[in-house]
């Protein structure tokens, strides 16, 4: 199984931040599964940690690697997908991660019950 993590849950599995669930975490440590993020979320969350929006590491691209989980990149095909979704969720970079998980049969890691009005699987973080 292929999961993706949204931005938060990515944060809250580098960190081992007791807020990510246990079926989310015994399903990242499952080594089974493949565990990714889109470039889109670490797009996201460089622009928080920049503003002084989000305590993230400095390094997340390093956390990332240690942590074996790999990064996806967006494609014109996944910008045009995430573009025509319904506007279920007006958060561009949650979007993307709709038209990614669809594309790649993922699962979805996390905890906004937005991703629910889409046709994708969920994970709750």
């Amino acid at each position: 199984m292929i999961l993706l993590l949204d931005a938060h849950a990515l944060l809250w599995w580098l960190t081992d931040d007791p807020r990510l669930s246990e079926p989310a975490k015994r399903s990242l440590e499952d080594p089974a599964n493949d565990v990714v993020v889109s470039a889109v979320s670490l797009w996201e969350l460089e622009i928080k940690r920049v503003n002084g929006r989000l305590d993230a590491p400095d390094d997340l691209l390093s956390a990332i690697d240690e942590s074996e989980i790999s990064s996806l990149p967006v494609t014109g095909t996944d910008a045009i997908a995430a573009a025509r979704l319904p506007m279920h969720h007006r958060d561009p970079f949650d979007r993307m991660l709709v038209a990614l998980a669809q594309r790649l049969d993922a699962v979805v890691v996390t905890r906004d019950r937005t991703f629910g009005a889409y046709d994708v699987k969920v994970l709750t973080a």
